[in-house]
């Protein structure tokens, strides 16, 4: 199998393979690109993320069956004027109701006709204070965003040439004016669509922009900085359209969130695969004449590393396909495919470009062969840049324990203060505060009853028996209104209830409320002889998807962070043959993504006065530090073990802290940098995924890698290599 490899090292870096590799690349993209669409092209943000089998889901499904009048999209249009609607406003929005009655919108189903009203009617629909009037229009079921955005662009440009001044461009501080927005379902779509369009290509320029910055700080070589940019531009050049050609076909499922992280993540493990392979060729270029012979023996040296690292996060990320969330799920192609594409660019399409340009690459600084140094100013550089990681090698074999100690303790600290991390599952509170969706729901929660947003449909199969629950479900302390019952159309059996809420329905308190009804409902169920109550009651709304989105991201964390641990512990114990150094490697990672979680959350909570996060987060995040921080503990390790076969060991965790610590260091500078670009977008989602996975960057980096491994390492001596068997050398441990 080695002489295999070694043949394909040999083959992309010859004086013709290297020519031969460019050119094959750089055709592939340009073949992939006419026959297949390009991603973007093929996204679906409107793609389910609560499965069919959720109870949320059945609840709809009978609500389709058998209570059809319900059906529709709702756009909830809010208008407030803060001393209070006059009679103009009220006729106006009359008037708006008649011209969209009489000429619809596009996919309009339903519209209030408050112009067929008397004015006094009308007025009774205002909030108590007189401010707030919410004018519901329903829309066809299963439109795209896009589409529904066109109507409502319409809507508005009506509503301009109605009122005396637009209402939908207002800023609420004034209070002159009256003020329209659009929220609900719709509102709410739009708003969620147009945030991540709105950071696609703001997102792709700035991770290029902190790259390249990064590049150039660390190499000062403008050669140098371009090439990975290269290499990870022409590996997305073949990336995009093979999604897109699955996108096109329907084998696989992606949205904007999705394009939008793994963007960030292509820029960031591309540049650390391109980098080890710089690293290791700068040394070589000081040991051989022929440029091509060093890329050869550079591939030789961290070949391995790269490919090991690059399959442990695409396993990782394929294990993603066992989720049941649809956002989760949607992850492991896109991702998984990203980084393969990108870890066979690093080991054949960047080597061809380095070994074409050779020395030139890292102009100014060109490596010298080591007998043509001959000043001693050189010498003292190279041995400068080396002090650094010489003096962390010896203390972490001189004190071992005191270095374990310390770094766990400072670890450990912040991973049990993830333990008070709040967590949400409301879409709205990532929004900013000036999106129109979220504006408009303020003014509902502020002036109406907050559960008129998003009422709960209750549903039960009464099985032919006759009684009342609406009285027992007014009861309850947090349900605001109860509806008169409504009987099924095919199924006359079945009863449907719509509850409004006293709490914001997006709510984790609302959440809390749902198993207080349906235990409320199977008590009245049961007294009233039926004998499975549980199979006999259907909750439907977002507050009824938002619990199941709880509860399915829950399993999913439970069944894919273990299948995680296993993928990566199997991969590791087959790249190093050792269980034990197999045991801390992962343990290290986890503490560090728990220490990344608990200081995040201090930071973003008490920094910034965020009140909770998404509830997807720590999945996210976990998925990508444990795997992406397994890369770094790799790469340190396998130069520790290779080092092994010639010294004793503590001596080779020396030499191996020192030789590896600078470029993983760089690395991980620019992948925290890379994720922290999320930080720049204005979906809080991102921000918060960006900050934390940043942190355990960061953390795995400068404290894990440097410190607590090779510490480790350092106190169990031979131990580490267990069951394999330490090669004697001779020399002191």
């Amino acid at each position: 199998m080695k002489q295999y490899i070694h043949l394909y090292f040999a083959a992309v870096t010859s004086k013709k393979g290297k020519w031969i590799t460019l050119i094959a690349w750089i055709l592939l993209v340009g073949i992939l690109s006419v026959l297949f669409p390009q991603a973007s092209s093929q996204k679906n943000d409107l793609a389910s993320n609560v499965p069919t089998i959720a109870l949320s889901q059945q609840a709809e499904e009978k609500m389709k069956e058998e209570f059809s009048d319900d059906q529709g999209t709702p756009a909830l249009i809010t208008w407030f004027r803060s001393t209070g609607l006059s009679d103009r406003d009220v006729e106006q929005i009359q008037e708006l109701t008649n011209q969209l009655t009489n000429a619809p919108l596009a996919n309009q189903a339903v519209i209030i006709p408050y112009h067929q009203l008397p004015i006094e009617v009308v007025r009774q629909q205002i909030s108590e204070d007189g401010t707030t009037l919410v004018l519901p229009i329903l829309f066809a079921n299963n439109l795209a965003t896009s589409e529904l955005k066109d109507s409502i662009q319409n809507l508005e440009t009506v509503a301009n040439e109605i009122f005396d001044k637009d209402p939908f461009n207002t800023t609420l501080q004034d209070e002159t004016k009256l003020h329209a927005r659009t929220t609900g379902p719709v509102g709410i779509s739009i708003d969620a669509t147009e945030l991540f369009s709105q950071g696609d290509l703001s997102l792709l320029i700035g991770t290029v922009i902190i790259v390249l910055i990064c590049l150039l700080v660390i190499y000062r070589s403008p050669i140098l900085a371009l090439i990975p940019l290269i290499g990870v531009g022409i590996a997305y050049g073949v990336i995009s359209p093979l999604l897109g050609f699955m996108g096109e076909h329907q084998w696989i499922e992606f949205d904007s969130q999705s394009i939008a992280i793994m963007t960030v993540l292509l820029f960031g493990a591309g540049t650390d695969y391109c980098l080890f392979i710089i690293s290791r060729y700068r040394t070589y270029l000081t040991k051989e004449s022929i440029k091509e012979i060093a890329m050869q023996k550079a591939l030789h040296r961290s070949g391995g590393a790269v490919a090991m690292s690059g399959l442990t996060v695409v396993f990782s990320l394929l294990v993603l396909l066992f989720a049941q969330y649809g956002a989760v799920q949607r992850f492991a192609i896109p991702f998984s495919l990203a980084i393969f594409i990108m870890m066979i660019a690093s080991l054949s399409l960047v080597p061809a470009i380095l070994a074409i340009i050779g020395r030139l690459s890292f102009y100014p600084f060109v490596p010298k062969l080591d007998e043509q140094i001959m000043q001693g100013s050189i010498k003292k550089l190279a041995r400068k840049r080396n002090t650094l990681g010489k003096t962390i090698g010896n203390v972490v074999t001189k004190h071992p324990w005191k270095v374990t100690i310390l770094t766990t303790l400072f670890l450990g600290i912040f991973a049990a203060f993830s333990l008070k991390t709040v967590y949400t599952y409301d879409l709205l509170s990532s929004f900013p505060d000036d999106m129109p969706s979220k504006e408009g729901f303020t003014l509902i929660e502020e002036h109406f009853n907050a559960g008129e947003l998003a009422p709960v449909s209750v549903i039960i199969d009464t099985e032919g028996e006759k009684f009342k629950v609406g009285e027992e479900l007014k009861q309850l302390d947090f349900i605001a209104t109860v509806s008169e019952e409504e009987s099924g159309i095919n199924n006359p059996n079945l009863v449907k209830y719509s509850i409004e809420l006293e709490t914001n329905p997006y709510s984790n308190q609302a959440m809390d409320e749902l198993p207080i009804i349906r235990d409320t409902l199977e008590e009245i169920l049961r007294e009233n002889g039926i004998k499975d109550p549980n199979d006999n009651i259907w909750l439907a709304g977002i507050t009824a998807e938002q619990y199941d989105t709880k509860e399915l991201t829950n399993q999913d964390a439970k069944l894919i962070i273990p299948i995680i641990l296993i993928m990566i512990a199997i991969l590791l114990l087959v790249y190093l043959r050792s269980i034990t150094a197999t045991f801390y490697l992962i343990a290290s990672v986890l503490l560090s993504y728990f220490s990344a979680l608990g200081l995040g959350w201090g930071i973003l909570h008490y920094g910034f006065g965020v009140e909770a996060i998404q509830g997807l987060i720590p999945l996210y995040s976990f998925v990508f530090i444990v795997a992406l921080g397994e890369d770094y503990n790799i790469f340190m390790i396998s130069s520790i073990w290779k080092k092994q076969k010639e010294m004793p060991l503590l001596q080779a965790v020396k030499e191996g802290v020192a030789e590896s610590g600078g470029v993983i260091t760089s690395a991980g500078v620019i992948l925290a940098a890379t994720f922290m670009v999320l930080t720049t977008l204005p979906m809080e989602v991102l921000v918060h995924f960006g900050t934390i996975t940043a942190i355990g960057i960061v953390l795995d980096t400068f404290i894990v890698r440097p410190f607590l491994v090779p510490a480790i390492t350092s106190l169990l001596g031979n131990a580490a290599l267990w069951p394999s068997k330490k090669i004697h050398v001779k020399g002191k441990e």
